[in-house]
């Protein structure tokens, strides 16, 4: 298949380019102006800019599929108005762009798998969550909900759309996982607030396992890309500091206020989400890490 992807410099993006190249795809990589990707055989690039609303649109007639990924970082800095909006402008005008670009192609790829998030949902409590789930009102949710729609082109010109409602990441070469390991290793992480709060996480590994699973597979709208067994933030911190054979501690939530400020801080901390893969469990999609223990341990070398 010839794929294009945003985003591919990424933590996701650039392992999904190594493995669809490694599978025999043709991978056309949409960069900003500018950038320079890494060498990867098999793969193209092609400029895009949604900020200008300037895209390579003849890059893209014929096209197979399109995996969209980029967006601003939700967690890279304080949530100021300024960055909200960042946060927000990169996700809509990007989509928008692409899904305006891809209805009007004389060629038109078969499927868009087009970035999402579980914050969709807000905070869930203890109640399992799967894609019939309302959305949330706090503001990853209504970023979440602007970002979904912003690919309605694409939907309404016929093409399968996906949306990749992703959890948290887990891998030691970014994300949350990276950012907390030298905490854990040095006996001084653990859980934050009262731990009860569900998190659903999903390895590197599975997350571009699913996405090149879709490419494939006959699903349309909202997909849940997490792991099926969501842990309490007790747990995930108890877990961790077992497979490093470290101690774990409580963290005062005052640290990460003062660090990302309050908003940011207690979203990425306390917000409780027990999301549930059921789209990709009844298409048949087998996950490689369905604990975590064991995904720690593969990702860790433990």
């Amino acid at each position: 298949m010839d794929i294009a992807v945003t985003g591919a410099g990424g933590l996701i993006g650039s392992r999904l380019v190594r493995d669809l190249c490694a599978d025999g795809h043709q991978v056309l990589r949409l960069v900003r102006p500018g950038s320079t990707g890494r060498d990867t055989t098999g793969t193209n690039d092609a400029v895009w800019e949604p900020t200008a609303g300037t895209i390579d649109a003849a890059a893209l007639e014929g096209i197979d599929a399109v995996v969209h990924l980029a967006g601003e970082g939700i967690a890279d800095k304080k949530w100021t108005d300024e960055q909200k909006d960042r946060i927000l402008t990169s996700r809509t005008l990007g989509t928008t762009l692409l899904a305006d670009t891809l209805a009007g192609l004389d060629s038109p790829p078969t499927v868009l798998l087009s970035g999402s998030a579980i914050g969709f949902y807000g905070d869930t409590g203890d109640r399992p969550t799967d894609e019939s789930g309302a959305a949330g009102s706090d503001f990853p949710a209504r970023v979440c909900v602007a970002w979904e729609g912003s690919a309605r082109p694409a939907v309404d010109a016929g093409i399968r759309v996906a949306y990749l409602r992703t959890g948290i990441v887990l891998d030691d070469d970014g994300g949350a996982l990276a950012k907390q390991l030298p905490f854990f290793k040095a006996g001084i992480g653990g859980r934050s607030g009262p731990g009860t709060q569900f998190q659903s996480w999903i390895s590197l590994r599975d997350e571009v396992r699913a996405i090149r699973f879709l490419l494939g597979a006959d699903l349309s709208g909202p997909v849940n890309l997490t792991a099926p067994g969501p842990v309490t933030n007790a747990e995930f911190a108890k877990t961790l500091g077992r497979v490093l054979g470290r101690p774990t501690t409580i963290i005062p939530m005052i640290g990460p206020r003062v660090l990302y400020g309050r908003e940011l801080a207690d979203s990425l901390l306390l917000t409780s989400q027990r999301i549930i893969p059921a789209a990709l469990q009844s298409a048949g999609f087998e996950f490689s890490d369905p604990t975590l223990e064991g995904a720690l341990r593969s990702i860790l070398g433990r």
